[in-house]
């Protein structure tokens, strides 16, 4: 599920049974003990509802012959495996560094040195020339550590201290800890079962942070923790009751609030604090009303909304008197348009900048506060993204964004909003000599789905390809969320253009590429727009001759392996192969569990099935709820043991049902990472073996060897 946008902690162990085979190409089969499940009248028979219990040996038993099934058949490819990874390592630069940033008297770089996994956090005093002082070595703390990740690293106003967030499982639980800068020594202050992220109040003392439901893992509850004080005697300064609701801690670009958000799908509240009074008491800006989604950004002496108040469908961005927050004072400033929706802003002293997106495209908006002279910056390209990056100083008018496209690396960019030029200040070295941008064709066409709505589809490819319907192509979605897919390079992805594939990204409902009413319809009760749009853009790069079922390959992870289960139950002739990692695919059963991390606050994306119109309406698309007997394509499946967000079970489950019920002698993995959680390996090198793998099911079934 979100599904669906983090040295110190123990590692957790699971029991491994006494039971582990050997390597064999017989397809593993798991044990059927049925479970009847009863809800609304309707009773499901789940023969493989054991699965769902991580501490039993006999799970780990299935999950490690699973494993070893896949390494088996898959040993002729383990070669050509460890070519396209050191293929994929060679394009990346290994000693690379960020471009710094500038932010209250320091500048801060993050680097990467040759042969190492993990990033080396920096920072330089007053100027580039001055001796680097480094934060954090990653590599370093990891050591000992299977999976390492270190997050929400905040600076105190002083500059001498840095909280930093660290979760050695993968489950996104991490521990917060503090760290004197001047002499290097990490506090014996110790937060466990936290978010990750803290924020600073302005007395360089007082810090910030949300912690988890142990049992759900959502984020329910704020405290504050002065250093030097036991944690756990920290006040609870704030506890979220409503459980579809999610709680987070920021701090205002203008350091003078800070900011309690509550959200859920589609309502939002916050609750201010001046950041010179942290024991003071949380004021609430606007109380929550059912729909009203708002967040807003302070400046001068007001704030400015970002909201759909006033049925404001794509967004419009408002204002108000920073002590009169309530929504009665907020006046328009950019009002609602039906053909733009206005994702974000960023505040500058002289400038005003507004993210927005129309026809599918990102724009990025610049409006002088003196009132005339608004101008967009120009993008050429179709199948680009443009957003802005580290802006995190006030009092300059120069605005830093990224731009990329499907074959043009990213670049980080410094534009002058006064002089209107730009200095592009990094972009993004593909090593090894063999790119060349112009080498790729790049296009966005449009399928035509059942009900007549038009759907972009972002493409790259080799120049000189014919459309004859030999290509192997690559279709990825996502479509949930309102999760935007824009088109992105990946060095790795010149691994399979350069063999011949397409890429292709479809933009389909459920998303919010084309506004939030293509959001709307592809949740709740219009969910099937999102999986049927897929299959109408299958059927659209057939019928254009791309390619041919025979060639055709889907992917996606998450809500987007949701998706991969959903089409190949529809139309699974339309696919020689399908990658689904972490898939999302026991949908009512996951649903109707309360206790299963982010399950209530997924009610209004998907409904609450203790509701049977939903029930009903989710059972019917359900993947695992809908394996029949009948051929499917080729399947790659992916999970981690540790995953907090699509608990491994439910790729464990489908892929045992799958094997039970497919009529078919085409290949069917499930390849557990027993170290890691929902987003796979930690390390940037560990996580290209897991790419390695994806691509080379894919050209061993192509019969592409090299």
């Amino acid at each position: 599920m979100l599904l669906g946008l983090h040295c110190l902690m123990f590692a957790v162990s699971y029991p491994q049974s006494k039971t582990h085979s050997m390597p064999t190409t017989t397809p593993p089969t798991a044990a059927k003990k049925p479970v009847v499940l009863e809800k609304h009248g309707d009773r499901r028979t789940d023969d493989y509802f054991w699965l769902n219990d991580r501490d039993n040996p006999e799970v780990i038993d299935y999950l490690n012959r699973e494993n070893d099934y896949y390494e088996a058949m898959t040993a002729h490819t383990k070669t050509f495996q460890a070519d396209l990874f050191e293929e994929m390592k060679a394009r990346i630069k290994e000693d690379d560094e960020s471009v710094p940033y500038l932010y209250n008297g320091y500048y801060y770089i993050t680097r990467f040195e040759k042969g190492k996994d993990y990033p080396i956090h920096a920072r330089k005093k007053g100027s580039l020339s001055a001796p680097e002082e480094i934060l954090f070595d990653c590599n370093e703390l990891a050591q000992g550590h299977s999976y390492f990740q270190l997050g929400g690293l905040g600076i105190s106003p002083d500059n001498r201290f840095a909280t930093f967030g660290v979760d050695t499982v993968g489950r996104r639980i991490y521990t917060i800890r503090i760290k004197d800068l001047q002499t290097g020594e990490i506090l014996p202050d110790q937060i466990d079962n936290v978010t990750g992220g803290s924020v600073w109040a302005n007395d360089n003392r007082t810090i910030f942070y949300t912690r988890k439901d142990k049992v759900t893992l959502r984020p329910d509850k704020v405290y504050r923790h002065k250093m030097g004080d036991d944690v756990t005697q920290d006040p609870l300064v704030y506890d979220e009751q409503d459980d579809t609701f999610d709680v987070s801690i920021s701090k205002e670009k203008s350091k003078k609030y800070i900011v309690i958000g509550c959200s859920s799908t589609m309502t939002t509240e916050f609750r201010i604090l001046p950041a010179d009074k942290p024991e003071g008491e949380f004021k609430v800006f606007q109380k929550r009303t059912r729909g009203l989604e708002y967040h807003m950004a302070h400046y001068g002496d007001h704030f400015y909304i970002v909201t759909n108040k006033d049925k404001a469908t794509n967004f419009k961005l408002m204002k108000t008197p920073e002590l009169a927050t309530s929504k009665e004072n907020w006046v328009d400033l950019i009002p609602h348009r039906k053909d733009v929706l206005l994702e974000d802003i960023e505040i500058f002293k002289n400038f005003l900048v507004v993210e927005e997106r129309s026809n599918g495209l990102n724009k990025i908006l610049i409006k002088p506060w003196s009132g005339s002279g608004d101008y967009y910056l120009p993008f050429d390209s179709e199948t680009y993204t443009a957003y802005t990056t580290s802006n995190v100083d006030f009092d300059t008018d120069v605005l830093r964004y990224s731009y990329q496209s499907l074959a043009t690396p990213p670049s980080v960019i410094d534009f002058d909003m006064k002089a209107k030029t730009k200095d592009v200040k990094k972009e993004q070295q593909v090593l090894g000599g063999k790119f060349d941008k112009n080498n790729y064709t790049e296009e966005r066409v449009w399928a035509t789905a059942a009900d007549g709505t038009k759907i972009p589809i972002s493409m790259v490819y080799r120049k000189g390809i014919s459309k004859d319907g030999k290509n192997p192509l690559l279709l990825y979605a996502y479509g949930s969320y309102g999760a935007s897919m824009d088109p992105y390079f990946s060095s790795a992805r010149l691994t399979l253009l350069d063999r011949g594939f397409i890429f292709a990204i479809a933009h389909i409902r459920g998303g919010e590429e084309l506004g939030r009413k293509w959001y709307e319809d592809g949740k709740l009760l219009k969910k099937k727009n999102t999986f049927t749009d897929f299959v109408d853009c299958s059927k659209y790069v057939i019928a254009q001759n791309y390619t041919s079922p025979q060639h055709l390959y889907a992917e996606g992870g998450s809500a987007g392996g949701l998706l991969m289960g959903a089409v190949i139950n529809m139309a699974p002739e339309l696919y020689r192969g399908v990658i689904a990692q972490v898939p999302f695919v026991d949908v009512v059963t996951t649903m109707l569990d309360d206790s299963i991390p982010l399950t209530t606050g997924e009610y209004d994306e998907w409904g609450n099935p203790n509701d049977k119109k939903y029930y009903d309406y989710m059972k019917s698309y359900s993947p695992y709820d809908n394996v029949a007997k009948k051929d499917y394509p080729n399947l790659y499946v992916s999970t981690g043991l540790h995953d907090s967000q699509v608990q491994y079970w439910e790729p464990a489950k489908w892929v045992a049902k799958l094997r039970e019920n497919k009529t078919d002698k085409n290949l069917l993995f499930l390849d557990t990472n027993m170290k890691a959680g929902h987003g796979g390996a930690s390390g940037r090198f560990e996580a290209l073996k897991e790419v390695a793998k994806e691509f080379s099911f894919l050209l061993d079934l192509e019969k592409i060897k090299t």
